[in-house]
């Protein structure tokens, strides 16, 4: 069935939702310029302008030697990446030499524009616990967004002034474990500690610190995140996960959950679900992939086969 298009000039429309029959059914026609109702064909908004590149690209590596911007602007950079780096090259853009006077001016831009970048305290801290941050998650494998969220509370540390005194490394590993705590990335405070310069007690201190001066909600620990993470390293396969899935949901619907590690909780539905499956895997190798001791599997495993009513 084909609608009537209706061109309405006369009001400011949102394009969220159209104005005359109120359906949030919008269509974005990015050959015509138009965006149209779905439901009543009534024309929004006509020649939108293409906010996309001019050139064409049909693989990342030409995506790529034809973009003309520099890197997105990111937290995790002490200048957030909107300053301009001067390179060295002893050819321009037509490759012809260039003049050696060109080259030493360039070379004294290069060093008062170094300069220029670390000039204030803030600008050095931020330097210096950018690198410690980006050394950390690179050993432990952090994703980009828990990165991000790293770098903001340092940030919010630095502002409120709560570096001032403390160590730099042990501020910078505080906020990358609070940034996992908050988006449930399961990293524990003895492998922050493992990679980092600083004491376990100290970033726990740093930690609490940061709570308690920035107000951070922390989420309730969810074990179902943690059961992954132990599987890959002790080799478990993937219908065995899920049975582990669906042991910790049901032993949360009955509540027998609350006050427990996480990890010991994960790891003993793990644990249970190798032996439903019939997969071979000791308390020790479990307990070792968890890092948690056998005793603490043998007590999580006796609360979910008497919770649950397992046979097993």
């Amino acid at each position: 069935m084909g609608f009537e298009l209706t061109i309405r000039k006369d009001r400011v429309v949102d394009d969220d939702k159209c104005p005359e029959c109120g359906s949030r059914t919008i269509i974005h026609d990015e050959d015509s310029g138009e965006v149209i109702c779905g439901e009543c064909g009534l024309v929004l908004r006509e020649f939108t302008v293409n906010e996309g590149p001019e050139w064409r690209a049909f693989t990342q590596s030409e995506k790529e030697s034809r973009s003309r911007v520099g890197i997105p602007v990111s937290l995790t950079i002490h200048d957030q990446g909107l300053t301009t780096t001067i390179g060295r090259v002893s050819r321009d853009a037509m490759g012809r030499k260039i003049p050696l006077k060109m080259r030493l001016q360039m070379l004294r831009l290069r060093k008062w524009q170094t300069r220029a970048r670390v000039h204030t305290s803030e600008d050095r801290n931020l330097s210096q616990a950018m690198a410690e941050l980006d050394r950390l998650c690179d050993k432990l494998h952090i994703p980009q967004q828990v990165k991000e969220k790293a770098a903001f509370i340092y940030r919010r540390a630095l502002d409120k002034g709560l570096v001032r005194g403390r160590s730099i490394s042990a501020i910078s590993a505080a906020s990358l474990y609070a940034a996992c705590r908050t988006t449930q990335t399961p990293r524990t405070l003895r492998e922050i500690s493992r990679h980092s310069p600083i004491d376990k007690k100290d970033i726990a201190r740093c930690y609490r610190l940061l709570l308690r001066e920035l107000k951070i909600q922390m989420p309730i620990p969810d074990a179902r995140m943690r059961i992954p993470k132990i599987a890959a390293r002790a080799g478990v396969g993937e219908k065995t996960q899920r049975t582990a899935m669906d042991i910790l949901m049901k032993a949360e619907s009955l509540r027998t959950t609350g006050g427990k590690d996480p990890m010991g909780l994960a790891a003993a539905a793990l644990y249970i679900a190798c032996m439903i499956n019939e997969e071979k895997r000791t308390q020790k190798m479990i307990a070792d992939a968890a890092g948690v001791t056998e005793v603490t599997i043998r007590n999580r495993y006796k609360s979910l086969k008497e919770a649950l009513n397992l046979d097993v």
